[in-house]
């Protein structure tokens, strides 16, 4: 076999390979930069392929390959392999579905994509419409386009409604219910023809929120940043191992880059970004009511308030202990703790960062695990470790949170400029109560409402100010996500 007929093999079997050689075609004349999550997208088009999973959706940020890779390079690749498949390919708009449809049809058409499915003969070169000998093809519409009359093997629905209609009760009432009168049944064999939802988040009611709620669909959910540790099925039989605090892909947008985009609106970042949406209304704080300092004051007293949690699972609770220098009225945040531990670590860890930064007024909630910390704390005193004071809140945590919502307005509360853990903590603050976590609010709201009594203290050492003194939060660099201010 010679060199070329090998590569034109691969082609065909490989679709990895086959992406890379599609890119430059359609790639605008960009660098193509594979990344594992490339092959997490192969591996469930695989499965839909081999007809193991019949409803797909896919959630993921902006701008990282996905409408390439499903829309117009896969398609162009199973036609290649099948010419007798049909396809169904619908966005929101017109435009945005022929982009997809020439950028298949120009893969199609290259010499590299002939020599390599020599069988493929296109009979109906029209971009909306094209069809092979085979009685295959590719037919684009858009959502609430007219289909009557179509079917297909396989239905790609890719990013149904544009971002800022996302809003609109009205808008996503008409996408849901184009797809359930409409397109879905536009199947040739409901038992085994597939549909495939490619999409960034948009609104809890978006059309993958109402698939997922519904059941009988599998999600390959891809946050830009990872919410926890997870193991994530690629080609091959491989597993790509994804640690909580992990940029998605950081060579196309790095960690700065999503920190200013969670800085200037946190619930576009929770939802396209982190496939994660939460209701704007409800929410008390506004990122822009933090204050923001550059090198923290060296005197007043050091707070440290601590939210517990009971299990360690990834899908429970954080523990998070927050520690501030009180000064002047005001709460200068120097750094935060927020993991997933045991008891016995919890403990290590309240102590270590007590003697770490030199605490004064300890803070923890009386209630479950935090109980036990505060009894165990009391009757196991250490050095430079001051005894914890229990707090028993006396009105829900909707209620608290919205009372220190006006100190945070006021400035109360200082934030440092650049370190690592501010992006998830204005996040986590401002998208409250309607959040996946609260536990940072919680140790904020707890801080606020006990403040001390105001004591003129020195504060030296290096202790202080270096939050960095041993990591506990995965993430990849400091960042400045002040700049849109």
């Amino acid at each position: 076999m010679s060199d070329e007929a090998a590569a034109d093999a691969l082609l065909r079997q490989n679709f990895s390979l086959f992406l890379r050689f599609a890119f430059g075609e359609v790639g605008g004349g960009r660098a193509y930069q594979h990344n594992w999550h490339i092959d997490a997208i192969e591996h469930q088009l695989d499965r839909v392929r081999d007809g193991t999973n019949r409803r797909l959706i896919v959630t993921m940020p902006p701008r990282h390959l996905k409408s390439v890779t499903i829309s117009s390079a896969w398609v162009a690749w199973m036609l290649g392999r099948d010419p007798a498949k049909r396809f169904i390919c619908a966005s929101y708009g017109y435009e945005l579905s022929e982009k997809h449809a020439r950028d298949c049809l120009r893969i199609m058409t290259t010499d590299w994509y002939c020599r390599a499915f020599p069988k493929l003969r296109l009979t109906r070169r029209s971009v909306l419409d094209f069809e092979t000998s085979a009685g295959g093809g590719r037919f684009s519409t858009s959502v609430g386009g007219v289909v009557t009359g179509r079917g297909g093997d396989i239905i790609i629905i890719d990013d149904p409604m544009k971002a800022d209609e996302a809003l609109s009760e009205a808008r996503r009432d008409e996408v849901r219910e184009w797809f359930f009168t409409s397109i879905q049944s536009r199947l040739d064999d409901q038992t085994k023809s597939s549909i495939i939802l490619v999409m960034q988040r948009l609104h809890e009611s978006d059309l993958a929120g109402e698939l997922l709620r519904r059941g009988g669909w599998e999600e390959l959910r891809l946050p830009a940043i990872a919410t926890h540790d997870e193991l994530i099925p690629l080609t091959q039989g491989r597993v790509h191992q994804r640690r909580e605090g992990y940029v998605l892909h950081s060579a196309r947008t790095p960690l700065a880059t999503l920190n200013e985009i969670s800085a200037q609106d946190p619930y576009v970042f929770a939802a396209q970004h982190q496939q994660d949406p939460v209701g704007r209304i409800g929410a008390f704080v506004m990122p822009e009511w933090f204050s923001v300092y550059d090198e923290p004051p060296r005197a007043g007293v050091v707070v440290q308030s601590w939210d517990t949690a009971v299990k360690t699972t990834v899908r429970s609770d954080w523990s998070v202990g927050i520690t501030a220098i009180y000064y002047m009225g005001r709460f200068y945040i120097i750094d935060v703790f927020r993991k997933r531990v045991e008891f016995g670590e919890l403990k290590r860890s309240v102590r270590a960062l007590c003697q770490q930064h030199r605490v004064s007024r300890l803070l923890i909630e009386d209630a479950a695990s935090g109980a036990q910390l505060i009894q165990q704390l009391r009757e196991e005193p250490q050095p430079d470790v001051t005894l914890p004071l229990a707090i028993r809140p006396t009105t829900d945590k909707i209620a608290r949170f919205e009372a220190s919502a006006s100190r945070i307005e006021a400035g109360t509360v200082v934030l440092p400029r650049v370190v690592p853990w501010l992006g998830t903590f204005i996040t986590e603050v401002t998208k409250f109560p309607n959040g996946r976590h609260d536990d940072q609010a919680d140790a904020l709201t707890q801080m606020l409402a006990n403040p001390p009594i105001q004591i003129t203290t020195v504060l030296a050492g290096p202790e202080l100010v270096d939050p960095f003194a041993e990591e506990r939060i995965e993430c990849d660099e400091a960042i400045d996500p002040w700049g849109a201010y």
